[in-house]
This record gives structure tokens, sequence and C-alpha cells, in this order.
């Protein structure tokens, strides 16, 4: 499916936010994006008074008056980091982009210089772009690694634990018990987000629900044992299942295969009424595969997505979860910033910060009629 034109200019953003000075040919580079597409999309964000662009540089909108006072987040390198808070990122990752912007936008109001480090999407990639940043002396690090499987998170665990400067993971939790369970983080309860869209599509009548989720990150994770958990205990479904919801989400561990149903099918075969689909853009695909196949949304089956990066953007638009990505960043930053102010042992406990997503209720659910007596 070709990336819808918001998403892309999201993206656009949120790499022109945490640089704060980009080239237009590395961003397209960066983001996969023709050349042509990349200046039309910054032609239409400047004019809309979204950023700014003028010889071949794309900046966010006050970057001249800001870098006044604040030095700007640029990519990474060998040499003048020293002073700086570290940013590790996974490269393409739009929901992470949201929070690494709200990161941003706390050390720059706090006056703390930024280094942003993008790593590849290959496994281990993170623990370079890190050491790179300690040579180059950053003081603090603000980490989401990409995780795609539990093997891989495990593999990172000892060498994370022990970087030396104060480090906060972003929208991320340790194994309790590992070597990181004693480690600042800040994430999403997304165990809450799941009770939400269950609660939500039980309340409407549904009774046989599925959940399609992708299987090769933290999120989507916790996303399925959170409903595997719900869906069984609540007295009210009366039938349920884990499916995987596209070829590329998955799989995310070493040697397992999880095969991809024909959600079409499989709704009719079980008379599922209800689904929660994640993350956004397999939502939006599978709600038009169900289309075709007949199954109208809401009619015939409510749907909610889980993310809500671009759920309200389908030709139907989608109730989703939405996890505060940008707020997780805010309040990742606040704490590294309050590690940095005091000296080592006198700052407090390490703190593992829950925050909440909300439910944005829209057009892709609906009540089940009642029989007819």
């Amino acid at each position: 499916m070709r990336e819808p034109v918001e998403l892309r200019r999201k993206r656009i953003l949120a790499v022109v936010h945490a640089r704060g000075a980009v080239k237009v040919s590395a961003l397209a580079d960066e983001l996969d994006v023709s050349p042509v597409t990349l200046r039309r999309d910054v032609e239409e964000l400047a004019r809309t008074g979204m950023l700014r662009r003028g010889h071949g540089v794309v900046r966010p909108m006050g970057e001249v008056a800001r870098t006044a006072a604040v030095p700007a987040a640029r990519s990474g390198g060998p040499e003048g980091d020293g002073g700086a808070v570290a940013l590790v990122v996974p490269e393409r990752h739009s929901y992470l982009y949201e929070t690494l912007h709200g990161a941003r936008t706390a050390l720059e109001e706090a006056g703390t210089r930024i280094t942003l480090y993008i790593a590849p999407q290959a496994a281990g990639a993170e623990r370079p772009q890190v050491e790179r940043a300690l040579a180059a002396g950053v003081r603090g690090l603000l980490i989401a690694p990409r995780w795609r499987s539990s093997a891989g998170e495990e593999a990172d665990y000892g060498w994370l634990a022990e970087v030396g400067v104060p480090t906060v993971l972003m929208e991320r939790r340790p194994r309790p018990g590992s070597a990181l369970h004693a480690l600042d983080s800040v994430c999403s309860d997304h165990w809450y987000g799941i009770h939400l869209a269950v609660d939500h599509l039980v309340s409407l009548g549904h009774r046989r629900l599925v959940l399609a989720a992708r299987n090769d990150s933290p999120t989507a994770r916790s996303i399925r044992a959170a409903f595997t958990e719900i869906a069984a205990g609540r007295p009210e479904v009366e039938d349920w299942s884990v499916v995987l919801s596209s070829p590329n989400a998955g799989p995310g561990e070493p040697g397992t295969r999880e095969a991809v149903p024909d959600l079409p099918a499989l709704l009719r075969d079980r008379g599922v009424t209800g689904a929660v689909l994640h993350g956004d853009e397999d939502a939006l695909m599978l709600v038009q595969r169900l289309a075709e196949s007949g199954i109208r949304v809401p009619r015939d089956c409510s749907v909610v997505a889980y993310d809500d990066v671009v759920a309200a953007l389908g030709s139907t638009a989608l109730t989703a979860v939405a996890p505060p990505r940008a707020e997780i960043g805010r309040a990742a930053a606040e704490l590294l910033l309050h590690r940095l102010a005091h000296p080592a042992g006198t700052t407090g406990p390490v703190r593992r910060t829950e925050l909440l997503p909300r439910l944005e209720v829209r057009g892709s659910t609906r009540g089940l009629p009642h029989p007819a007596n």
C-alpha cells in the first residue's frame, strides 16, 4: 500500500523538528522518498507554515530565533558532542518520531543541547550508535530500541545496563527481574489501552472478538499479552483469537513462524463482530480487505485501531487507542534532566513511569442491533 501523504509529511516534520536543519537531498534518502515527492511535500509544508525552506535546506519554524539561545539537534558524529544529550531511535519509525519530538521540545526548553542518532533496521543496531555517542562525550541518553524480538531485547540488557551515563528508556519496559529492571523508563500502559478497546467493543454488544496485531516490537508483544489476558477474563466475551496482522508484521522471534490468516474468512467462520487491529497502517489495509470481501465496517464488524498515528485518515475514520507518544518523550526528557541536575545518588529511586492511553471514538464502531422478538 502506498504510504499516505499525511503520514509521509508527519515523518518529514518529525525528522526536521528532531534535527533542527536538514538538507533536502539527505532527507529524501533517509525517508526513502523520491526527491521530486520530497520537494513537493516540503513546498506544501512551507506554504502552510509548518516549516521553513531555502537553498536546499529545510528547518522548523522559528529555527533562526531559537538557535541563538539553543543549538539545534543534529545527526550524531564522533566529535563535538561533549555536554550534549543523545537521542537514539530506530530509523523510519513514525510512532517513535512523535515520542522523539516530545523529548526534543522538553530538552530545548531546558537549554540542553541534543544529538540525534538513528539506528538502522538491523538487530543490535543501537549499540554502535550508543558507543559513538559515549565516545563523543554525551552526558545523558534517551533511547527507544527497536527490539523486534524478545531474544534481541535480552541481548541488549547487559551492555545497556552499563552505559555509565544517566539513561532513560522511552516507550520500552524491560522484563521484570532483568538487568534493566532498575533503569529509568517511561512508557505507555498498553494493558490499559487494550482494556479500553475491549471494553468499548463489549459495551456495544460485541461478544466474539479478534486481535490482528504485529509481532515485531515490545509494544506488539505487550498488546498481544494484554488482549489474551483481558479477553479470557471477560465473561461477556464468548470467543476470541489473536492473529498476525500482515505478512511483514513478524515473526519477531528467531525460528518462529506465524501464518497470516484470511481475516474476512476468519470473521465469517467464527462469527466475529469486533476487531482490534495493530498498527494503524495494517488496520487501514485490513479494513480495505474486509470491504473488498463484502464485510462492511462498522455495519458488519466494528474495528478499533491501535496507535492512532493515521487511523483517522481512512475512508472510514477508525476508532483508535491513542498512546500518549509525545508526552512519553517529554516525561522521559524531564526525568533525564532531573538526573543530570543532581549529583549521583541524590536523585531518588529508579522510576518506571506509565502513562495511560486514551480512546478516540470515530466512525468504525457501533452497537450490535438487537435481535427481533
